[in-house]
């Protein structure tokens, strides 16, 4: 029997329908992927499953006494906290009733209460919390104000365990979490007793997690068993059926279309069949959802830089003095050449932003020497994220001052070139805090391409951004003549894009 059940779910936000009719149901112990475009409503879904909000239409139906927790995107946590405080505010409804009876007013039935507390297993909240800590390697006496985002997601995660849920709901839960975080948490869901949902566009994740894949695409939940390798065979083969399909309804359409105008007699009962035949398939081609363009991607790789990049000798680099010294870079030798893409891999806080700005010299190294090539157009995607004005319109983000941007030598209006990257052109002069985080990074993506550049370092890019776009963005990445240094955890990305890494 399902967990939970939504029936004929509708969510608009102006006129575009996110949920057109939408049926869902999870069934115990299934690990829900769940997929499709940025801005197409997955947070939404997630929340309205989490009952913090409510569809247009529609019915959410829940096992009486099932207990979810959801974990959003970034971790909303109170920075005067110590971590054991923040992950104890799971068990905010616990430690109400254990107050109440502790400090009973008026003719409260402590009975009551007594049996309410039993059930929610309230007596040793204390020892579930230090539990949970140590189960996610987290010290209780820390403090919230400080944690690198990776350990504020999985102070979120340990508040949301805490509670012992029967279903997780997890928005994009890979976020700020290097491989080895990421690793952990794919056996802790693997291990989970009870039922996941989760928001993902980490392609390796889902092979590992995900019992089945649900795509919201077009206003409508489609599902597939298995995981994100098996959801790929059978989309390409229900695309390629739908096209098969509608060939065939446009060619019948067409034909009727001529008929029509050629003129009946309606009076004729055949005629009038044919006629309502007519008004069917109108209607019908006018309800279709046909696929959302595509991504279109092209970078401006500059002036050639040297055929060298940079070579670094014997390089090191600490910070901090005495017991506080922290060596980041030791006695590292090595060469970049032009058309190098290069990936840097390990953990949060490991230091491979400094060594990125050792290579291209941004930062003197203690010991040893750093020698850069010639002619180095060097664009940051980084850098881009702490530009963003949420005031500027799209238009003026990507070109200010003007209309029209110059790519590869060729004059592009900036309308069209936002329309590559799926931005219509009535969105065009909406400001920048209107969008969703995957569709900040998408235009962050248009501005880095429209700027010539020998040498693209990439930091963290794959955030937020739909699998679609990913994969354009690898395919890119791939065919460009310049050099890239790239800094993700997305396995798959990595695998798709790199020649060589440094660990």
């Amino acid at each position: 029997m399902a967990l939970l059940t939504l029936q004929q779910a509708c969510l608009a936000y102006g006129h575009v329908p996110l949920l057109d009719h939408c049926d869902f149901a999870l069934e115990p112990r299934e690990r829900v992927g769940l997929i499709g475009r940025n801005g197409t409503g997955k947070s939404s879904l997630l929340r309205i499953l989490a009952e913090l909000e409510r569809p247009d239409d529609g019915l959410l139906q829940r096992q009486t006494g099932l207990k979810t927790a959801y974990v959003a995107q970034e971790a909303n946590l109170d920075a005067n906290h110590t971590v054991f405080e923040a992950v104890a505010e799971g068990l905010a409804d616990v430690r109400t009733l254990l107050d109440q009876y502790q400090h009973p007013q008026g003719d409260m039935d402590l009975d009551v209460l007594h049996s309410r507390i039993d059930a929610l297993d309230g007596w040793t909240w204390e020892q579930r919390v230090n539990e949970t800590l140590e189960r996610l390697h987290l010290d209780a006496n820390g403090k919230v104000q400080g944690l690198s985002g990776g350990t504020a997601k999985r102070v979120a995660l340990a508040q949301a365990l805490v509670r012992q849920p029967d279903v997780l709901l997890l928005d994009e839960p890979t976020n700020h979490l290097d491989l080895e975080a990421i690793g952990w948490l794919e056996d802790l869901l693997i291990n989970f007793k009870g039922s996941v949902v989760v928001i993902s566009h980490d392609r390796a994740f889902l092979d590992a997690v995900a019992t089945r894949m649900v795509e919201l695409d077009r206003g409508r939940l489609n599902s597939y068993p298995g995981n994100f390798s098996r959801y790929q065979v059978l989309k390409e083969e229900q695309l390629a059926q739908e096209a098969v399909i509608q060939a065939k309804a446009d060619k019948l359409l067409a034909q009727e279309e001529v008929w029509i105008r050629k003129g009946v007699e309606a009076r004729r009962t055949r005629a009038q069949a044919r006629i309502e035949r007519l008004k069917h398939l109108r209607a019908q081609r006018a309800a279709r959802r046909d696929v959302v363009g595509k991504v279109r991607m092209e970078v401006d790789s500059g002036v050639s830089s040297g055929k060298l990049v940079a070579e670094l000798t014997q390089v090191s680099k600490a910070f901090g003095e005495g017991p506080q010294r922290k060596e980041v870079v030791r006695q590292l030798t090595t060469t970049v050449l032009r058309g190098d893409k290069i990936g840097l891999i390990g953990p949060n806080g490991a230091g491979k932003t400094t060594l990125l700005k050792l290579i291209l010299g941004e930062l003197a190294p203690d010991e040893g020497t750093v020698r850069r090539g010639t002619q180095l157009q060097v664009a940051y995607f980084d850098q881009l994220r702490e530009q963003l004005d949420l005031d500027s319109t799209l238009e003026d983000f990507i070109s200010p001052g003007s209309e029209w941007i110059e790519i590869g030598g060729r004059r592009t209006h900036v309308k069209s070139y936002l329309g590559d990257f799926l931005f219509s052109p009535a969105r065009a002069h909406s400001p920048v805090r209107s969008l969703s985080g995957g569709e900040r990074n998408r235009l962050l993506l248009a501005r880095l391409f429209a700027r010539p550049a020998n040498v693209l370092v990439l930091d963290e890019p794959t955030n937020d951004l739909d699998i679609e776009t990913l994969e354009l963005l690898e395919s890119l990445l791939a065919e460009y003549q310049g050099t890239v240094f790239l800094v993700s955890h997305d396995r798959r990305f990595l695998d798709n894009v790199v020649t060589s890494t440094l660990v």
